[in-house]
């Protein structure tokens, strides 16, 4: 672990919070040593086009206290009003180039991909930049959840769209979760790839929706026994949930801009990902 890092780390016990009952700030260290040899440059893989044309623009789809909120919008050049949506929520770096393409590469699929910003503008180069938005994130949480729920909002009032799923990568995948838990009688699928996971019975009981959840076997941010505890929660429940494990991978193993990426489980999670949203969200 980089000095830098140990003393960003050793910051946040001093303040109390590693250790706490929400257990958030313990995510923070952990995914900051996860990437610390990381850097968010979209790489060639990460630039593989979409399987059709696409067009797509930066969208104001709400606002906050009078602060707008921006993201990207996309969606195949020759989409109708039946094409279902899609929030697209970024790892820890923020709504970078890579997210992007990934919801570019969603529109190609065949639907309205809106990706959001938890970071309201800001996007981090390095993982202390990182790291620092990331904590200021799990300080305001009710921001956040209302940040996503003005991005369901948009996909259903103003796009227009049918169906509407969620997806999200490690700090994304957590908050795919929680839009799940947020709004369990309206989103009608949720993606998690490598995110925190809830093992609370009490939280997923409401949830209505189909969950999908690609993890990774060597993953210091969500041990496999929390995995093993979410999809053992999920099934006593009676809910409809498929978890992978992908053997030998990292975490962060779908992101091509890391040193864990991993071509063979990320192409496969995305067959797993693109077959689920289509048998849960697209109108027959």
């Amino acid at each position: 672990m980089s000095r830098l890092l140990k003393t960003l780390i050793a910051s946040l016990i001093c303040l109390g919070g590693v250790g706490s009952a929400s257990g958030q700030d313990d995510d923070v260290a952990a995914t900051a040593e996860a990437h610390r040899h990381d850097e968010p440059v979209a790489t060639p893989a990460a630039m593989t086009s979409p399987r059709v044309k696409v067009v797509g623009d930066d969208v104001v789809y709400g606002s906050i206290d009078g602060r707008e909120l921006q993201g990207y919008l996309v969606r195949r050049s020759d989409a109708d009003e039946d094409t279902p949506g899609v929030i697209v929520i970024h790892e820890w770096w923020g709504l970078n180039d890579n997210i992007r393409r990934a919801a570019d590469r969603l529109a190609g699929e065949g639907y309205v991909a809106l990706a959001v910003d938890l970071y309201d503008g800001a996007a981090a180069t390095v993982p202390k930049e990182a790291m620092q938005l990331m904590s200021k994130l799990t300080e305001n949480q009710a921001r956040a959840d209302e940040n996503l729920r003005r991005a369901y909002a948009y996909l259903d009032e103003e796009i227009g769209a049918p169906r509407i799923g969620s997806i999200g990568w490690c700090l994304g995948g957590r908050w795919s979760l929680r839009t799940a838990i947020l709004l369990p009688d309206q989103l009608d699928a949720a993606v998690i790839y490598y995110g925190t996971v809830v093992t609370d019975e009490a939280q997923l009981s409401p949830l209505t929706m189909p969950v999908l959840g690609n993890f990774a076997e060597d993953d210091p941010i969500i041990p496999l026994e929390t995995v093993d505890a979410f999809e053992a929660a999920m099934q006593s429940l009676g809910k409809d949930v498929d978890i992978k494990v992908y053997t030998g991978a990292k975490h962060a193993f779908s992101n091509p801009s890391g040193l864990a990426y991993d071509p063979v489980a990320a192409a496969d999670a995305w067959e797993r990902t693109t077959a689920f949203l289509r048998k849960n969200l697209v109108v027959n």
